[in-house]
């Protein structure tokens, strides 16, 4: 008797601050065709923290029985997204000999390698999450992706290395655990949000990926070596929709809804002669406000975010490496005119970045903001972003690489 193989399935979850979405997803011939999409509005979580266990535990249980259900099969594990202004990134180095430079360098001597590009000092609250290569360094010889099976004396490995906080770490995990979910990997959104939207011609001319959400930004830049730097900003959606609450006296629930469907981020691209209806708080009727003033609140947010990105990339000396420009993504990227500020503020190329590579329910998730739950159903094949240099996950909630003990400091 010939048994079927069984069905190869992958399951993702994005807890956001505004959303909580869970995606199901079947790997067959080397695609990925989404079957389940479930999504529960947030609750228990700020900046992308929990910050209650119990209720974001209900929102992630509502989402992943909404998805299964879809999907008419349940995955055995579910990769989650690690966000929020805890998390801390650096560039780093590890240097290793090569006994005999006549044998070809081995696996084992690639991992040596990476081992000592991690070995800083941590505090016990610092736990890595990812080593991601950028590119390594063989005697004298740069740009190389694989370097085993090479020849030579001298190995060295450059790396990015992400780290978050231990407790919100241990605080997901336990949310998961709640909420009945097995717990896969944990991987950096912003890296997620990459692998999901960015093509091969950008990540090989460089770009900047900013997935931005409703409690924070996620700033990824990549190269053809890699990742080079990576950062969360405290600053998202929801900052704007307070700002237009407050200068149009105006309830949260109005504001966002005046965001939304009528919100413009450059002022120049709306008309004088625009207006809309702004309903006062406690029942006291409407007024009519100019289309302008809306914009003219959220434009100087938007442009505070951004201003302060570029500056950081300048301070970095980074910007130049962005050939293939900007790529906004998340839920607020789909404010009308951010894609136009963005480019006037960078002074560089800006797109929208929607979800890539899927089959299935594509309609559903080829939206900006799924992009981190679509990269993470893609998580297990990081070839996607790293080329030939996948990523080395460290932690217990990874691959089991290693435990940390002392911290870095770092910001993009």
């Amino acid at each position: 008797m010939i048994m079927k193989n069984p069905r190869r399935l992958r399951g993702a979850i994005d807890m956001g601050t505004t959303k909580v979405a869970a995606l199901v997803a079947e790997e067959t011939a080397g695609t990925l065709r989404v079957i389940g999409v479930g999504v529960a509005p947030s609750n228990g979580l700020r900046q992308g923290v929990v910050v209650d266990i119990e209720r974001a535990g209900a929102c992630v249980a509502s989402a992943v029985a909404d998805a299964e259900r879809m999907a008419g099969t349940s995955p055995r594990i579910y990769s989650v997204g690690a966000a929020g202004e805890h998390i801390r990134s650096m560039n780093s180095r590890g240097v290793v000999s090569i006994a005999n430079a006549e044998t070809e360098i081995a696996p084992e001597d690639v991992a040596r390698a990476l081992d000592a590009a991690r070995k800083f000092s941590l505090p016990h609250d610092r736990e890595i999450i990812h080593t991601l290569p950028q590119e390594f360094i063989v005697d004298s010889q740069r740009g190389i992706r694989q370097p085993a099976g090479m020849f030579g004396a001298r190995l060295e490995a450059r790396v990015h290395v992400v780290t978050a906080s231990r407790p919100a770490l241990d605080n997901l995990a336990k949310t998961l655990t709640l909420a009945g979910v097995e717990l896969g990997e944990i991987v950096l959104e912003p890296l997620a949000s990459a692998t999901a939207v960015l093509t091969a011609e950008e990540r090989e001319l460089g770009a900047m990926v900013l997935d931005i959400g409703g409690g924070t930004t996620d700033v990824l830049l990549v190269s053809e070596c890699g990742v080079l730097a990576s950062g969360v900003i405290g600053l998202g959606g929801h900052h704007i929709t307070g700002d237009v609450a407050y200068g149009l006296r105006t309830s949260a629930r109005e504001a966002e809804r005046l965001k939304v469907e009528h919100g413009c981020a450059l002022s120049t691209m709306v008309k004088g002669t625009e207006s809309v209806d702004v309903s006062e708080v406690a029942g006291r009727g409407a007024r009519r406000v100019a289309r302008q003033v809306l914009s003219g609140i959220i434009e100087p947010r938007v442009t505070e975010l951004f201003g302060l990105i570029d500056q950081q990339i300048e301070a970095n000396g980074q910007k130049g490496v962005l050939g293939a420009g900007v790529v906004l993504t998340g839920g607020t990227s789909m404010l009308y005119g951010i894609r136009e500020l963005a480019e006037q503020v960078f002074g560089l190329r800006a797109r929208i970045g929607t979800p890539r590579g899927l089959d299935g329910l594509s309609e559903v998730v080829a939206h900006p903001r799924f992009a981190t739950g679509a990269g993470l159903l893609r998580a297990l094949a990081p070839a996607v972003v790293f080329g030939d240099a996948a990523p080395e996950r460290s932690g217990r909630f990874a691959l089991g690489f290693h435990q940390v003990r002392r911290a870095i400091a770092s910001f993009i």
